[in-house]
């Protein structure tokens, strides 16, 4: 087989587990506040998002962890006006929830101004122009301390971090204690939505301990997956909500909501992908009945 690169990114799933990137270009390397933050151009899935060695998304495949994060507890809730978005520093998040015409305003507290700055000038395809929309009220701040001393409260709540396996402060917003205070900044049929890491059956536990801790303060907890290439496999997400529940929905009633209220065409997300997706492997439904750890802020879960 013919070698037609000489550059790799590697990133570590596991101390045992690498997966590996062919580079054509190095776009941008440099230190932020808080992280290393790297743009590189791969020949598989075009332009990525590197945040401390992992990848955040890419150019090719995001609209599918986009889509899966934002879509299913936007439209289950019944007129989503008012949103909280928790990191999403390249903007797509944001972009998938300006796209629903019930959306009158958007709070998004994002700590790394830089990243927002990097990615709106290197990697204006992932925000498409979200970042200049009048409903949007952008903030550089600690999302959780935001979320402690506002009175606001929200129709839905996205948690668009990484996942709580790293070592560092985003841990907090997976906790117990968290999720408890949480509750209190919901509208009464409000939803919470989160990524809630990688799925396959040799890292699902840091799946399972979210879908267990929002289990602690949420009467619904809705866990699911979607398979994302550039993450190297299948991702989890988690709806949470005391009313609601998007397993309850219809395809046809999906389909029906998309029409009505979204602007654009989507490209993963519709009625009959909102079925499968929640229809998660029987594996993981046994290790979720198996393992009850959940994450607390006295003992956070760490990826090795």
């Amino acid at each position: 087989m013919k070698q037609i690169a000489t550059n790799w990114f590697w990133e570590y799933v596991t101390p045992y587990l690498v997966q590996q990137l062919s580079i054509s270009d190095i776009v941008y390397t440099g230190q932020t506040d808080f992280q290393v933050m790297q743009v590189i151009d791969t020949p598989a899935f075009g332009k990525c998002l590197i945040l401390d060695g992992k990848i955040q998304c890419s150019e090719w495949d995001e609209f599918i962890y986009h889509e899966a994060l934002v879509h299913p507890l936007m439209i289950t809730h019944p007129s989503p006006e008012t949103v909280f978005i928790a990191g999403g520093g390249e903007g797509a998040t944001l972009r998938e929830v300006l796209a629903h015409k019930t959306v009158k305003r958007v709070v998004m507290v994002d700590l790394d101004r830089k990243v927002v700055d990097t990615c709106r000038k290197l990697l204006p395809s992932l925000s498409r122009g979200a970042f200049e929309d009048t409903r949007l009220e952008l903030l550089h701040l600690d999302a959780m301390k935001y979320l402690e001393e506002t009175r606001e409260k929200f129709d839905v709540i996205i948690i668009d971090l990484p996942e709580p396996l790293e070592e560092g402060p985003a841990y907090l917003l997976y906790t117990r204690e968290f999720y408890g205070d949480l509750k209190d900044k919901l509208t009464p049929n409000g939803l919470i939505g989160l990524q809630a890491g990688a799925t396959s059956m040799i890292i699902s536990y840091g799946f399972v301990a979210v879908a267990n801790t929002l289990a602690t303060a949420f009467s619904v907890v809705a866990p699911y997956q979607a398979e994302i290439p550039s993450f190297g496999g299948s991702w989890g997400f988690a709806v949470a909500s005391n009313s609601l529940d998007p397993r309850q929905l219809s395809p046809e009633e999906i389909d029906r909501r998309i029409s009505d209220r979204v602007n654009g065409r989507l490209r993963f997300y519709d009625g009959l992908t909102h079925r499968g997706i929640f229809s998660i492997p029987k594996y993981l439904r046994e290790e979720m009945a198996a393992d009850k750890r959940i994450i607390t802020r006295d003992e956070p879960l760490f990826t090795y």
